[in-house]
């Protein structure tokens, strides 16, 4: 059910049988131009595709043009009220607009929006929250899911009578079964890319977890172009959710770890283990599992399975390389060279091929 449409962000398509893109917005306005440029290259790092800024005032939109020269993804520019301010964006270099039609009403300047962003062939995300749903809508239904898309196909039908059909959608919601209804209702009616989202999900554990569930349901269902994860962090942990999330549903590369709860019958520091490996894969896109388990009843099991393993096991650290068993070392020890195996291993993969 993804989208037939593509849209191009920049040098990112969306839509189609393109890979579904990660994206995150900065926590600065974007006349911070030195703390934009910072946060972007973080978030490259970690693997975003695409990255939103707000655009609060002129002086922001007149930024875009000088962070673009500095970064390497596309920019989105977010546009609240008033509408010169999309116009402005356009003409410094946005790669796309995101539009919420809860605050900007007049028809007339969506329409001149619209024959700004077509000159120059930049998308435009209609973006509905709960939070900012217009009055009427509001009004006339007492089903939260069908109201945020009434919403946002009132806007996509106004940018149409433009002629202009380089569209994105999102209905987001606080409510992940109001998110996953209302996405679930639009994926029948348009054949528009979806950017996929649980609103304003909360602080890491709660907002991951909702974020999960809402965007990880949709996805296995075939729906969503492209997803940003709305925590109340780092806008660089919502890169690392949104891969993440990404990965266990199948649709992108990456490491896969596989690690034990702990236990009474742990004989490593599992904890240590994983928390330090997490961090010295986070950038890898290549398909690799990497087990951790603390004990010999499941770990050897998923230690054979995975690329490279380690098992605690009467006393010792047994690392696993393909399948089979090429160390043993004190389990005091055994986090720590494994961690080191698993570095040379990245920095070069070709070193244990045989």
């Amino acid at each position: 059910m993804s989208s037939k449409r593509v849209v191009s962000v920049g040098k990112v398509y969306v839509g189609g049988s393109n890979k579904v893109s990660v994206q995150s917005m900065t926590q600065f306005p974007a006349s911070a131009v030195d703390d934009n440029i910072s946060q972007i290259k973080q978030m490259e790092y970690a693997g975003v595709d695409i990255v939103r800024i707000t655009i609060p005032d002129e002086e922001s939109a007149k930024a875009i043009s000088r962070i673009k020269k500095e970064v390497s993804v596309p920019i989105v520019a977010d546009i609240h009220f008033d509408y010169r301010l999309a116009l402005l964006s356009i003409e410094h270099g946005a790669d796309k607009l995101r539009l919420n039609p809860g605050n900007i009403r007049n028809p007339s300047h969506v329409r001149d929006i619209a024959k700004a962003a077509m000159e120059r062939g930049i998308p435009i995300r209609v973006g509905v929250n709960t939070g900012s749903l217009p009055r009427d809508i509001v009004a006339d239904y007492k089903n939260i899911s069908r109201e945020i898309v009434e919403s946002a196909l009132r806007e996509v039908e106004m940018l149409e009578d433009t002629g202009f059909r380089d569209i994105v959608i999102s209905v987001k919601s606080t409510d992940v079964i109001v998110t996953i209804s209302g996405y679930r209702l639009m994926s029948k009616l348009v054949d528009y890319p979806l950017h996929l989202g649980v609103t304003e999900a909360g602080g890491f554990l709660q907002g991951t977890v909702k974020s999960a569930i809402g965007i990880g349901g949709l996805l296995l269902n075939g729906i969503g172009d492209t997803i940003r994860i709305s925590l109340t962090d780092d806008p660089v942990r919502e890169v690392v959710v949104g891969i993440e999330i990404l990965k266990s549903v199948g649709l992108r590369e990456g490491v896969e770890i596989i690690s034990c709860p702990t236990c009474g019958r742990q004989e490593i520091d599992v904890i240590s283990i994983v928390e330090k490996l997490s961090f010295l894969t986070s950038a890898v896109r290549d398909r690799l599992k990497i087990a951790v388990m603390g004990c010999a009843v499941n770990g050897p099991g998923e230690a054979e399975k995975a690329d490279i393993g380690i098992v605690g096991s009467s006393g010792k650290g047994v690392i696993y390389y393909r399948g089979k068993i090429i160390k043993m070392i004190d389990a005091a020890k055994a986090g720590e060279w494994f961690l080191s195996f698993v570095k040379d291993i990245l920095d070069r993969r070709d070193r244990y091929e045989s």
